[in-house]
């Protein structure tokens, strides 16, 4: 059997092989009806992923309050509605999962990088209020390049985000998901506090690496706290900052291995994001050797992404012990089925929908 195709256990979260969906932003919720509740496009873009093989789906980020989201088009989990609209989903991807797949929310708060337009708005920058935008926290008042500058956080309000993470973990596990996994990368909220080149803060929430860390980390102590302990917790976090003076690898394996001392699982391995003048040296499975490297020294499994887009390279990832799983991102925005195609590029023989049986490519060797 295929590497890729192995089956893996999270808790007691059994997973049929070692290829996901990797959480991608649709900015598709309706900003004024029904913000931050996910529709049918959601539906059809991630049951698609379930038909098509995946092992594990993981939603693109859900905002934890209605701060921090990307975009006024970006989906939540900060009230019933959204809970419930969720549900709909997690039940579709259990019913249609052609690899017994599952499912995982990720939990988000974007900061300073929040109330943007989306990609294909036509516009750049941050939304004003006054086209429906909002004002953007940050633990330091320092905007990202082209961005409107956030306030700095106080403290009472740094407490209330961990308080809307374990907010929304409980209503993840109530939607039905089978996992979830807390944004800590690509310069969001959390990767904001981590990195000495965002965090200038002076009190427990900046200073040294501890400091910087801390909210992280008590995010995922009160996540890991409301969950059942059953559940596997996911973090993904940026390996490198791919600029001097910010988080590097070394930094990055002291922070997994203590949030795996904590209770998460699985560390998603990617970078970059926290600030524009990031020199990425980017190329076919780039990030491999972050994944390889956290995976060795913190003593945690780890999923690796990134122009990652063959079968063959997705095995190399796993077989060679880069990573303990591969999650998909735009290939599968080109092909949904990418984990059927997979499987019979490998030689595997997996299971497929029965609608789409007759479609089954068969080998004449």
């Amino acid at each position: 059997m295929p590497a890729l195709f192995e089956p893996l256990k999270l808790r007691s979260l059994e997973l049929q092989h070692r290829g996901w969906v990797s959480p991608m932003c649709q900015y598709s919720c309706d900003p004024d009806d029904a913000p931050g509740v996910p529709n049918d496009w959601h539906l059809m873009h991630l049951g698609s992923f379930a038909a098509g093989g995946a092992a594990l789906i993981l939603t693109e980020a859900a905002a934890v309050n209605a701060e921090g989201r990307i975009s006024p088009r970006d989906a939540g989990l900060y009230n019933s509605e959204q809970a419930e609209a969720w549900e709909r989903i997690t039940s579709f991807v259990h019913r249609h999962g052609a690899a017994e797949a599952k499912i995982g929310v990720q939990l988000a708060h974007a900061g300073r990088k929040a109330s943007t337009y989306w990609p294909f708005a036509g516009k750049h920058g941050s939304v004003p209020e006054s086209d429906g935008g909002w004002a953007t926290v940050a633990p330091s008042a320092s905007a990202f390049d082209g961005y409107a500058e956030p306030a700095a956080m106080t403290q009472e309000q740094i407490r209330g985000v961990v308080s809307d993470f374990a907010a929304a973990a409980i209503r993840a596990v109530e939607a039905g998901f089978d996992t979830m996994e807390i944004h800590g990368a690509h310069g969001y909220l959390l990767h904001q506090f981590q990195s000495p080149l965002i965090n200038t803060r002076t009190d427990s929430w900046g200073g040294d690496e501890a400091g910087r860390n801390r909210l992280m980390l008590q995010v995922v102590d009160a996540v890991r706290e409301v969950i059942p302990e059953s559940m596997p917790l996911l973090l993904r976090i940026s390996a490198t900052d791919w600029a001097e003076g910010g988080v590097d690898l070394a930094a990055s394996i002291r922070l997994a291995r203590e949030a795996a001392g904590r209770g998460v699982d699985l560390v998603d391995v990617s970078s970059g994001g926290a600030v524009a003048h990031q020199q990425i040296s980017a190329g076919p499975g780039y990030q491999t050797g972050f994944s390889a490297a956290i995976r060795k020294e913190a003593g945690v499994a780890t999923g690796t992404v990134g122009l990652l887009t063959s079968a063959g390279q997705a095995e190399h990832a796993v077989v060679t012990g880069q990573a303990d799983g591969v999650l998909i991102a735009r290939a599968a925005l080109r092909d949904p089925h990418w984990w059927l195609r997979a499987a019979f590029e490998l030689g595997h023989e997996t299971a497929w929908p029965p609608q789409y049986e007759r479609a089954r490519p068969r080998r004449t060797f």
